[in-house]
């Protein structure tokens, strides 16, 4: 969908694509989006699955000041193709993917430098990336940052079973009681069949005021108006085919001991209701990272997704703090 000005008309140097790319030998797909095509580009990695469908009913306002990439990585929304050989989903090869998409951007805009921002799943790739080629990028942005995932999953667990135990939820409490979370990879069937409806309905999923996966993902994701319908049901496709593959790995990768350095300024964006992933594991991996510059950022009304609760603070934070390099709107740390 084009941007138009207050009569209508294209607005001049904006740009809005869908577009498939070949990378590393995958087409895959993305939207790319801007008000105007010669701002800064923002790469976006999503996380379990592509998330851009949200925009419609949660405006991020991000391509007023960027071109925002929402790439969907190999497996995933419109990339996903039964032709992907499954053991091509993986880290190394998304991180290799990250970095020939920001090429490919960066020669199509002319940029010597551009913007990458993970959310949630997206993180894992996207702080890994940035680790291995900083002199791509201006900063990274980790929104709902994974660190350690397995210990992320044991804090949500009990807080899961404490919070409908204090509510008298009875049937969730056994549900959940008889699928502890322990040290144990792949982590019980019987937790994954509940772990995401159980956190919407406690208002620590995808976002605070989400109640349900269904009507807050599932109908959403079928109305948007930019994906086709077998685009649709590709990318719930792709959610089963690639997120099951980069889960357990996930799960089994402690971030804060793969990476402890960044040659770029870092910030972290984390929503306060967070139990998707980890608010306070985020703030310790945070703590204990190494970057030139680093800013950790409370999203006070969010819960796993500030980008789409909190869109007016989250534009205060990257005009006044990321743009310009700068930790003023940081929390007191």
């Amino acid at each position: 969908m084009p941007f138009v000005d207050a009569n209508g008309k294209v607005l001049p140097g904006s740009i809005s694509e869908k577009i498939h790319v070949n990378i590393n030998g995958v087409e895959q797909g993305m939207f790319i989006k801007g008000k105007d095509s010669s701002n800064p580009v923002l790469l976006y990695l999503h996380g379990g699955m592509p998330d851009y469908f949200l925009t419609q009913d949660y405006p991020t306002g991000l391509d007023d000041y960027f071109t925002v990439v929402w790439w969907e990585q190999r497996g995933s929304g419109l990339s996903y193709s039964p032709d992907v050989p499954p053991e091509s989903v993986n880290p190394d090869q998304l991180v290799s993917d990250t970095l020939s998409v920001t090429n490919y951007l960066r020669d199509r805009f002319g940029q010597q430098k551009i913007y990458l921002m993970g959310h949630s799943g997206g993180t894992f790739i996207g702080i890994q990336a940035a680790a291995r080629a900083p002199e791509l990028y201006h900063a990274y942005i980790g929104v709902a940052q994974m660190s350690n995932q397995l210990e992320s999953e044991k804090l949500a667990y009990a807080y899961m079973v404490q919070r409908f135990r204090d509510d008298g939820n009875a049937k969730m409490v056994r549900a959940l009681e008889q699928a502890p979370v322990t040290d144990s990879i792949p982590l019980p069937a019987s937790y994954l069949s509940v772990r995401d409806s159980a956190m919407h309905s406690l208002g620590v999923g995808t976002t605070h005021d989400m109640r349900s996966v269904v009507t807050g993902l599932l109908l959403r994701s079928l109305e948007n108006r930019e994906y086709t319908l077998p685009e649709k049901i590709n990318m719930w496709r792709g959610k089963v085919f690639s997120g099951s593959r980069l889960w357990n790995t996930q799960l089994s990768t402690d971030l804060t001991k793969k990476v402890t350095r960044l040659e770029i300024p870092v910030y972290f964006f984390h929503g306060a209701y967070d139990y998707t992933v980890s608010y306070s594991l985020a703030k310790s991996y945070y703590d204990q990272l190494d970057a030139p510059v680093k800013g950790f950022y409370t999203f006070a009304d969010s819960a796993h997704s500030p980008l789409f609760e909190e869109p007016k603070r989250m534009a205060e934070i990257l005009q006044g703090d990321v743009l310009v390099g700068a930790t003023r709107l940081a929390d007191n740390t």
